[in-house]
C-alpha cells in the first residue's frame, strides 16, 4: 500500500548489486583457479558452484536494469487503499 511518504529521490540498488556481483565473480573465479591448482578439489567445486550462482545473479540484475524504470506515482497522486478482494 502506498502511504504517500515515499522519498521522491529513491533509487534502485541494482547498480550497487551489479558491482557486488562483479566483485564476487572475480573472487569466485580466483578461488576456483587457486584451489584447483593447489589440488583442493572440494573447495574448487564449492567456488565453482559459487561462480554459477553469481553469474545467474549477474544475469538477473542486467535483465532488470535493461527493463528500465517503472512507473512510480508522483506527489500529485494521493495515497490509496488496495481494493478489497473477496
Amino acid at each position: 500500500m502506498r502511504t504517500g511518504s515515499e522519498p521522491t529521490t529513491a533509487r534502485s540498488p541494482l547498480r550497487m548489486r551489479l558491482w557486488f556481483s562483479v566483485w564476487g565473480l572475480i573472487w569466485a573465479v580466483f578461488g576456483t583457479a587457486a584451489f584447483a591448482l593447489t589440488g583442493r578439489t572440494g573447495w574448487a567445486v564449492a567456488c565453482g558452484v559459487l561462480v554459477v550462482v553469481v553469474v545467474a545473479d549477474l544475469a538477473w540484475v542486467v535483465h532488470r536494469m535493461r527493463q528500465g524504470a517503472h512507473y512510480q506515482p508522483g506527489r500529485d497522486v494521493p495515497p490509496y487503499e488496495p481494493p478489497d478482494t473477496p
